[in-house]
């Protein structure tokens, strides 16, 4: 069974003046493990799938299921319920919080979660371990990099053990060196935890190196290429 299924997903913005159709009849599958970039030109539709895949917003019409629940029928509360368990995000500004050191960031979401501190604080250091920061727990965000803030990201989506990973924009602010740094902790994790990264971009070198790219416009699926490479070509 596919990890990710949808069905004819439309999604209609109405202003009141007129109906946009952000995504049109779209028809995706995604399996668990999956390494994959969404790619498109700006307006294209690929943050409005990316909100639905994270269940931040629902179809207009059509089905989207998760792990075989039809999460387009749930409602916002039982769709919270579903990203705090299953799904991590990670964004382009990192979003952390200025006034608190890296595993308070980490913790987070345990916290709004209710865990006790003693596993919060554990779990959240085995994150940073996982992006190699955990000497840097107690740093400020501003006394990082931006490559070490994004790995905070990272780790604070990775705190809650989900399944899939969003990533949006992921590299948008990071120089190129740094950015092929973040992909490969994304393909490592993907590699080693057997996670399933979605990555939406408009950077065509973060594309070429996901297993998979969804080429998305003017709402529809235009294209759907998988890569076939070496194992040594993948990188660590």
């Amino acid at each position: 069974m596919a990890l990710i299924l949808m069905e004819n997903l439309t999604k209609i913005y109405d202003t009141g003046a007129i109906e946009v159709n952000a995504l049109e009849d779209v028809d995706l599958t995604i399996n668990q493990g999956e390494f994959l970039s969404i790619m498109g030109p700006s307006g294209s539709g690929k943050s409005t799938l990316m909100n639905i895949l994270g269940c931040l917003d629902v179809p207009t019409s059509g089905k989207y299921y998760l792990d075989g629940e039809n999460v387009s029928e749930l409602d916002r509360d039982q769709r919270a319920d579903v990203r705090n368990r299953k799904i991590g995000f990670v964004f382009q500004g990192f979003n952390l919080l200025p006034r608190i050191n890296a595993l308070r960031n980490v913790e987070l979401p345990l916290i709004y979660g209710g865990s006790r501190r003693a596993s919060r604080v554990q779990s959240a250091m085995d994150a940073l371990e996982l992006v190699g920061l955990r000497d840097r727990a107690d740093h400020l965000p501003a006394q990082l990099s931006g490559g070490q803030q994004q790995r905070v990201a990272i780790a604070r989506a990775l705190v809650n053990n989900p399944e899939i990973i969003l990533a949006d924009e992921p590299t948008g602010n990071l120089d190129t060196r740094t950015s092929a740094e973040i992909v490969m902790v994304f393909r490592k994790l993907n590699r080693d935890r057997k996670i399933t990264f979605i990555l939406v971009t408009h950077d065509p070198e973060v594309g070429d190196v996901t297993d998979r790219t969804i080429l998305i416009r003017d709402g529809k699926i235009e294209g759907d290429t998988r890569k076939t490479w070496d194992q040594s070509s993948k990188g660590d």
